[in-house]
């Protein structure tokens, strides 16, 4: 079988698994990968950007290096290459998973429990639920499910049709390292910034795929690339900014503004300021909407693959 249709036929069935079953709640093989890297972290830590370098590529080149191993070991077997497919793609998407937390707290919000939902709220992102009331933490999830199924689900499915199994492998390790060690603590300031910096690069065009197919498949698809113009350089996060501003404008919403990060206040800047505040009812709204944009991208993937055999076959 073609590497383009085991591609096709394995993420698909990957996608479905992680529809119908979610993430385990044991055993997790990101979950084994984040210990692992926590591991590498207590041997390697200095305060120096190099050291930092040296445990991004110990991480994400010994996980990567390990699936390119077991994507050769099955290359023989059709059955067992699409298998292997379907499996580490359930294994590195969330889709469903974000689904679920979202529609946690959304539940907790509609039936008047704001302290519920401030205590889901840590499931989905870093914000500090305490500061925030019910509109606010309706916003952070509408803006984590935009982010995440950039970082969850497409970004993966990019990757995954470029390199196979050690590409979704390897995207899914750059995002968890940079979940664990990226951000501008003192402690990982120096030694996150090569995590950080390679997330930034393998989001990019997962990012822009993602805020491409928001406008194409929400309810307003000029006021999502609206949005996505005239916003998206605003957002401290080069990946970030284009996915949260075509989901604003997608779900005429405004997203943005003033946050809480660990007791740290962030002033961003307001996106798709034509839009109409955040409620309780957007989060449904937004969920289905990331639902619908994974698929597609699933679509895009698989024709991306087609085009990259096809070309090989002909160099």
């Amino acid at each position: 079988m073609r590497a383009d249709r085991v591609f096709a036929y394995g993420a698909a069935a990957g996608l479905l698994g992680d529809l119908l079953l979610g993430d385990p709640r044991r055993g997790h093989p990101v979950a084994a990968f984040g210990r692992a890297a926590a591991s590498v972290e207590r041997t390697l830590w200095r305060d120096h950007r190099g050291w930092g370098a040296l445990h991004t590529a110990v991480c994400v080149g010994g996980a990567t290096g390990l699936a390119a191993l077991a994507s050769r070991s099955v290359r023989g077997s059709r059955t067992a290459s699409v298998a292997l497919t379907a499996a580490t793609t359930w294994a590195v998407v969330g889709g469903t998973s974000l689904g679920r937390e979202a529609r946690a707290v959304a539940g907790a919000l509609a039936a008047g429990d704001l302290e519920v939902a401030r205590e889901r709220l840590p499931h989905l992102c870093g914000r500090d639920p305490q500061a925030l009331d019910a509109d606010g933490v309706a916003r952070a999830v509408v803006e984590s499910v935009a982010e995440n199924t950039s970082d969850a689900v497409v970004g993966a499915l990019v990757w995954g049709a470029v390199g196979g199994v050690p590409g979704l492998v390897a995207f899914r390790a750059v995002n968890t390292l940079d979940a664990m060690v990226g951000h501008r603590s003192p402690r990982y300031r120096r030694y996150g910034w090569a995590s950080a910096r390679l997330d930034d690069v393998a989001g990019w065009p997962g990012a822009r795929l993602t805020a491409a197919l928001a406008a194409a498949a929400g309810g307003d698809p000029r006021g999502a690339v609206r949005a996505w113009r005239a916003d998206a350089h605003r957002h401290p996060s080069p990946n970030a900014g284009p996915v949260e501003a075509s989901f604003a404008g997608a779900l005429g919403v405004r997203l943005g503004g003033t946050l809480s990060y660990g007791g740290r206040v962030e002033h961003r800047p307001v996106l798709n300021t034509s839009g109409r505040a955040v409620r309780v009812q957007d989060i449904e709204r937004a969920v289905r909407l990331s639902r619908r944009v994974g698929w597609l991208a699933l679509g895009v993937g698989a024709a991306g693959r087609v085009l990259l055999t096809r070309k090989g076959r002909t160099a």
